[in-house]
């Protein structure tokens, strides 16, 4: 019998008398990449056999997991042309005209990102022709940060009704943190800082792809929130076996974003399992104040908190938060305005 490894898909054959021997699941580490492999009893019976589905709405774990991220081939990928800018910026050699040509490759890009560079946040209100003048005038750090918000706008968009946001909930959201995780990185890593950005604008990404799953199961979410006062995180955990988190973080890997993005999005929630890494902690404290500012929360800022060690962690002061929450409120304000 084959399994394949739901993190790095590599295959292995395991003699059917073995798997038929299982009395119970059980998890065993990939040889490659080491990621757990469930085993259940199930997989050692006739492969010509049809497989059993669970119900509509009671099919969870890893079983789900990999039908859904199998599904992300039908769904739109994130937009090329940032992974592709991206590897312009990380060559020494680049220049603005390398980085310009890449973004000039979609016209319907473009336009969001002029769009961009003249909202009343960049203070260049009309004075912004064409991506080259962007590139020249706002540096090409700054440019690649509107090419993410442009690239990110209309996928975040959406209305999510599993989640109870409305269209440009998680937009706003998913803004506030790129921002509160920015000027956090630019305080206490500067050398992240455009990391940092782009990881808090896609720190939910998870949400898209879970929410028609969410749905399905949305008056189970609403009783396990509601008479066990838990999180809506760990309502996720509960009833699917994962949660978004865990998801997009493994979703990085077939929308090609880095590595190091990806491990801050597995652990916005819990930055405490991500072995120290600053990213993590920056993104999860940008999160938790978004939250706490109610900057589109839905059902999952309910019980949301900010991990006792964040603070400690990223050396801030209580009058810290404060600012950086206005400061929040503030980019989103004029960011908005007229994207």
């Amino acid at each position: 019998m084959k399994i394949r490894c739901p993190h790095c898909s590599k295959e292995y054959t395991i003699p059917d008398e073995r798997l038929k021997a299982l009395t119970g699941a059980v998890t065993i580490p990939c040889p490659s990449c080491r990621g757990g492999i469930d085993i259940s009893p199930g997989q050692g019976r006739d492969p010509s056999a049809p497989a059993p589905r669970a119900a509509k709405g009671e099919e969870r774990g890893s079983g789900l997991k990999e039908r859904i991220l199998g599904s992300l081939k039908d769904l739109p990928p994130m937009p090329q042309v940032a992974q592709k800018a991206r590897e312009v910026m990380a060559k020494p050699t680049s220049s603005f005209s390398d980085l310009a040509k890449v973004i000039e490759a979609d016209q319907a890009i473009v336009t969001r990102v002029l769009k961009i560079a003249n909202s009343p946040y960049y203070g260049l209100s009309g004075k912004v022709s064409s991506v080259r003048h962007a590139a020249v005038v706002l540096g090409s750090k700054t440019l690649m940060e509107m090419l993410n918000l442009a690239c990110s706008s209309e996928i975040l968009g959406q209305t999510l009704a599993g989640y109870d946001l409305e269209a440009g909930d998680l937009w706003t959201h998913s803004l506030g943190v790129a921002a509160g995780s920015q000027i956090l990185a630019r305080r206490v890593k500067p050398e992240l800082e455009q990391d940092a950005f782009s990881a808090g604008l896609i720190h939910d990404a998870g949400k898209i792809i879970l929410d028609p799953y969410i749905q399905e199961r949305k008056q189970a979410f609403r009783d396990f929130v509601n008479k066990s006062s838990e999180t809506f995180l760990n309502a996720e955990r509960h009833i699917l076996g994962f949660d978004h988190a865990e998801l997009a973080s493994e979703a990085c890997r077939i929308w090609q974003i880095p590595a190091h993005i990806a491990k801050a999005i597995r652990h916005h929630h819990d930055p405490a399992e991500s072995q120290a890494d600053p990213l993590s902690f920056i993104v999860h404290t940008a999160d938790a104040v978004a939250m706490m500012s109610g900057i589109g929360a839905g059902l999952d800022g309910m019980l949301y908190a900010l991990h006792p060690k964040a603070v400690s962690f990223l050396k801030l002061k209580p009058d810290d938060l404060s600012s950086l929450m206005g400061q929040i409120a503030e980019f989103v304000d004029k960011t908005t305005r007229e994207i």
